[in-house]
């Protein structure tokens, strides 16, 4: 099987801090690093939940079901799509 390299850049604490609880479980970082792209292969998703994400907060999730409420409503407001660079 032919072998390829990732490289990411992370903070160099967390490297070590990675480093040393891979190691203290007895794995390298490459073999957990390979067990995660496998669980993410198997199972078509990122195979453990993700905190913190400021899009699902409770603020934003209740402002977007008011703009749902608002246009299932028909208070939306129709308008040309505005491109970053125009």
């Amino acid at each position: 099987m032919a072998q390829a390299t990732i490289s990411a850049r992370i903070d160099s604490s967390d490297k070590s801090a990675f480093d040393s609880f891979c190691n203290d479980v007895g794995i390298s970082s490459s073999s957990a690093i390979n067990m995660f792209i496998k669980a993410v292969l198997r199972e078509h998703r990122i195979p453990f939940p993700i905190y913190n994400d400021p899009f699902y907060s409770d603020s934003n999730m209740a402002f977007l079901r008011d703009g749902v409420q608002a246009l299932n409503e028909g208070r939306g407001t129709i308008h040309e799509l505005i491109e970053e660079n125009d």
